[in-house]
């Protein structure tokens, strides 16, 4: 499910000035938003996945397209605002990212209730809510999806940040949750500098019965895996990163694709670690792909 999708627009200059017209040397489109990214990479590792989004206006139909290009089934809920387009420009001289991330349009109450009508009738083995929440939907929408989906037996995996991971949390019962050290800071309030600082906030969730399963990526320092057995930390997989854009995502999908296929947890993290890195080794305009996360895999050695 994804909320607030973007058309993702990614380019490259030499470099960056104000006010000067700069000519971009390549440009790139993408689906985007946090759900499709998820299964985008979940099918290309050989996962189905359909794709439930809200969208509208012109660029509404452009994003149709995209998801008709990359072959991925989607339920578009539709809405009045137009669907917001993001950009990512990577300056070569320098190897800086620059995003530009407009907020999105804004729901009214009859759209985000459509939503929550279509997700009535989702058939799935779990349902992954990612992203942000747009302008006009509830704090707690992602919380009536998780009790929509307990009443169904389905499990929840949820990612989002601010406002919409502290609503869903607090419905409790999600399978497993992923916050970046940001997110998670935020959440609690905390500034969670140490290792066992963050740990020990992520089994907070997961005692609080919130979540299950709780990881928290945390960039090049790694990540922590908490849930009942205990807690498990995995540095970061040695690679020249190339961009930021996508490394969340993907580390969500390929963990939740070896969940799908049985999967010990520890494990699952192991090859969502690779997931993130694999994505962080792709330019701007990229997702992981199979053959880096499963080469990555390998590379992986947790701590518990």
């Amino acid at each position: 499910m994804t909320l607030n999708p973007t058309i993702d627009v990614a380019y490259e200059v030499d470099r960056m000035f104000h006010t000067r017209k700069m000519r971009t040397k390549s440009e790139f489109y993408s689906p985007g938003g946090g759900g499709i990214n998820v299964a985008r990479v979940f099918v290309r590792l050989g996962g189905i996945a359909r794709s439930y989004y809200m969208a509208g206006g012109a660029t509404g139909d452009a994003l149709d397209g995209l998801l008709d290009l990359h072959q991925l089934v989607h339920n578009r809920i539709p809405i009045a605002g137009h669907t917001r387009v993001a950009s990512a420009v990577l300056e070569t001289k320098t190897g800086k990212e620059y995003r530009f991330v407009p907020p999105g349009p804004s729901i009214r109450p009859a759209e985000w209730q459509a939503c929550l009508d279509e997700l009535e009738n989702a058939h799935c083995k779990f349902m992954v809510l990612s992203g942000s929440l747009p302008p006009g939907i509830p704090d707690d929408f992602y919380g009536r999806v998780v009790a929509l989906m307990r009443r169904r037996n389905i499990p929840v995996i949820l990612d989002s940040s601010g406002p919409g991971l502290k609503g869903g949390l607090e419905e409790g019962g999600v399978l497993l949750v992923k916050p970046s050290i940001g997110e998670l800071r935020q959440l609690t309030g905390l500034e969670l500098i140490t290792p066992d600082e963050i740990a020990n906030a992520a089994m907070g969730v997961v005692h609080s019965g919130q979540a299950e399963h709780v990881a928290v990526t945390m960039g090049n320092d790694g990540a922590i895996l908490a849930n009942a057995a205990g807690q498990l930390f995995l540095p970061a997989a040695p690679i020249e990163a190339k961009s930021a854009v996508g490394a969340g995502d993907s580390f969500l999908s390929a963990m939740l694709f070896a969940i799908s296929i049985g999967w010990d947890m520890g494990e699952a993290f192991r090859f969502g670690i690779a997931g993130g890195a694999a994505a962080v080794m792709s330019p701007g305009h990229d997702l992981a792909r199979p053959n880096d996360i499963q080469r990555l895999y390998q590379q992986v050695s947790g701590i518990s």
